[in-house]
């Protein structure tokens, strides 16, 4: 009756007819408008440094995950597993603490139970990605205590196209992988309603790595996906009301998965594997891996979710009120496990989430937003890997962020309160408050700097694998343990950002400290082998780090920057490091137009990660060098073409990702060239 109530309530809005962000060319890329903060702010005006990919920067840059499509960007890492699956790490953090949006509602899949589980977002359809930290991403709540990621796309038209219709496609051909993949959009305006129809069909295959790992290919790193979407809006002049499904099916590979410890079980903390009475001396161990397995041998996955959205904006709806926002999604999520073509464990994930803003307008200088958020989620996993219960999940959340300028300086004070209660089928019950709360400081220094500073205390409910998870997980090779006495994770950060955003020299530096108590996380308790034994424990930690960029314009065709990243995690009191931080790097890149050519020109070290966790091994460091290389058409007053070619490991080298479970299976992608050509009418 909830859901009904809301439903009526968002077909009673008129429609907005604003596209949901924009650039101003003029002013560069620093004046990209935000969606996903509070005020749409400019990515300048932001408490922290805000990342957003759009226009040809992302549609040469993006890839068949999320992961490996943000990789690179300053403070972003990933955790590949293999081709099919790859979720972004941010200053340290991926899922839980990464709360992935769709254009500011959740993403509700089956990604942060485990590496091996896609996040389903089709990077191929998205117009632009919007990566956030401080104030705002606290509205998100404790999902994005590490971050947030909202995805901007176009299934639900927000204004008519220009002429009546508007539309996109695109080929690629990729080379380490044999890719082959067809994008196709189409907007029409019919009177006051615009229709939408978008799709995706991408298949490719193993992909190539150096001959010096022993295998040509990573067995298992194949990716066959297939997404349509078709929505649909009423849009008027002071708001619109629309409507999307979207249907994505995918059959990927799952490198390293291995049955040789399936009969491994705890002994309290200690394992014991099949025959193997005593291991002591095994651990450590580092195993021999002979690459030599039957791609028909190997496990994959084949995943099915359907998506309903109902976005609404409407300008103006009461005296003193700026904009009401409406986000609903409902997700009906499935995916298979299957070994030599039977089903060995199905996941499965029917949730929603609803959310309500409200903008009132400047009271006493004070500008804000306030709001409502509820989701539901009810999650299984039935079959031979079934190491979660039956849970059913829910949380109610209220957010409240203010604005005040007081001359050269600006003040955002932000707050949310949730109550979150898991249900099990194991008659268990847990129920927790947590409740966030930051500030900060914007001071723009004259006309071209400014300095923020940003302080804030966030807090994150466990989900149910940290609290419930009980047996193998062959996919990461662990045997998972969850701790039902955990608490609510609490953190104190302070980030500082430093930016210049005119000029011929402009850069953006941000330093970051976050002090964790009762931190989260899956403790190794043993080793036999590649297998392990790891627990969810709580325990006192620290993040802190740097990220940035700093750019040169030489001419007014041809600019040079340099980037890096640096985050150190470690726990308290003397207890060791946390485990799969991704190393530091530093690097330089070179860009420029001329008429209708552009190129950019990168490189980056990633250095050598050797403050490691317990039963974890060093990782050696790195040199990436990545280029593109377009050219543009014209076809006609609202047509384009371009033809691009994107190379990535160009010097082909060996490259392990410390963040990865399996990053001794699965190394990076060798030498790639994506061959594109997109066109816009």
């Amino acid at each position: 009756m909830k859901i009904r109530a809301l439903l009526l309530c968002a077909a009673s809005l008129p429609a907005i007819s604003a596209p949901s962000a924009h650039a101003d060319e003029a002013n560069g890329g620093s004046r990209i408008v935000v969606t996903a903060t509070a005020f749409e702010q400019k990515a300048d005006e932001t408490a922290t440094p805000v990342i957003v990919l759009r226009g040809d920067d992302l549609v040469h840059r993006r890839q068949a995950t999320l992961g490996d499509t943000l990789a690179g960007q300053p403070g972003i890492n990933f955790d590949n597993f293999g081709g099919g699956a790859s979720r972004p790490v941010i200053r340290g953090q991926t899922a839980p603490r990464v709360q992935s949006l769709s254009d500011g509602a959740n993403i509700q899949d089956a990604s942060a139970v485990s590496p091996d589980h896609a996040v389903t977002a089709e990077p191929l359809l998205l117009e632009g990605i919007e990566v956030l930290r401080g104030p705002s991403a606290l509205l998100y709540g404790g999902g994005a205590i590490g971050g947030a990621i909202n995805l901007i796309d176009g299934k639900v038209p927000t204004a008519l196209p220009e002429g009546g219709f508007s539309g996109v496609a695109e080929g690629r051909l990729g080379t380490a992988d044999d890719e082959r993949s067809l994008v196709g959009g189409l907007t029409a305006g019919i009177g006051p309603f615009a229709i939408h129809v978008e799709g995706v069909r991408r298949t490719s295959d193993d992909y190539r790595i150096p001959k010096k790992f022993g295998d040509r290919h990573v067995d298992g790193s194949y990716n066959d996906t297939s997404t349509f979407s078709v929505g649909g809006s009423w849009v008027g002049p002071d708001g619109y009301l629309g409507v999307a499904y979207t249907r994505q099916r995918s059959e990927y590979g799952l490198p390293g998965h291995s049955h040789e410890y399936e009969s491994c079980h705890p002994h309290g903390t200690s394992l014991h594997c099949g025959s193997h009475d005593d291991h002591d001396h095994d651990h450590d161990h580092d195993h021999d891996h002979d690459h030599e397995h039957d791609h028909d041998e190997v496990p994959y996955v084949k995943l099915r979710s359907e998506r309903f959205d109902i976005r609404s904006e409407y300008r103006n709806p009461l005296p003193g009120f700026e904009k009401v926002r409406l986000r609903m999604a409902f997700t009906d999520y499935e995916h298979d496990e299957l070994e030599h073509d039977e089903i060995s464990t199905t996941f499965r994930n029917k949730a929603h989430d609803i959310r309500f803003e409200l903008t009132h307008k400047p009271l006493a200088g004070l500008r804000g937003i306030f709001g409502v958020q509820h989701s539901s989620s009810r999650f299984s996993a039935v079959g031979e890997e079934a190491f979660l219960p039956q849970s059913d999940t829910e949380n109610t959340a209220l957010f409240l962020m203010e604005t005040l300028a007081a001359g050269q300086v600006r003040f955002e004070v932000a707050a949310r309160q949730e109550w979150q209660s898991i249900e099990t089928t194991l008659n268990r019950r847990v129920t927790h408050q947590p409740f966030s709360i930051s500030g900060a400081a914007i001071w723009n220094v004259g006309s071209d700097y400014s300095l923020s500073l940003s302080l804030a205390r966030s807090q994150r409910a466990p989900n149910a694998q940290e609290l419930f998870a009980r047996g193998v997980h062959l996919a990461t090779n662990t045997y998972e343990m969850g701790s039902a006495a955990l608490g609510t994770e609490t953190a104190k950060s302070i980030d500082v950002t430093l930016r210049k955003t005119a000029g011929a020299t402009t850069f953006t530096i941000g330093a970051y400290h976050q002090d964790f108590s009762d931190y989260i996380f899956a403790e190794t308790l043993d080793r036999f082998e590649d297998f392990r034994l790891i627990r969810y424990t709580a325990a006192d930690a620290r993040f802190t780090g740097i990220d940035g960029e700093v750019r040169q314009q030489i001419t007014p065709e041809f600019a040079l920057s340099i980037f890096g990243d640096y985050v150190r995690a470690k726990l308290k009191d003397g207890l060791g490091n946390l485990p799969r931080i991704p190393a530091g790097r530093l690097g330089g890149r070179t860009d420029g137009r001329w008429g209708p050519l552009s190129a950019d020109l990168e490189y980056y070290r990633v250095f050598e990660q050797g403050k490691v966790a317990s039963f974890e091994t060093r990782t050696p460091g790195y040199d990436m060098v990545n280029a593109t290389l377009a050219y543009k058409l014209a076809l006609g007053p609202q047509a384009n073409a371009e033809l691009f070619v994107r190379g990535n490991n160009l010097t082909n080298a060996l490259a392990f990702n410390h963040a990865s479970f399996i990053k001794q299976a699965a190394p990076l992608r060798g030498r790639n060239f994506t061959f594109g050509v997109r066109s816009t009418f």
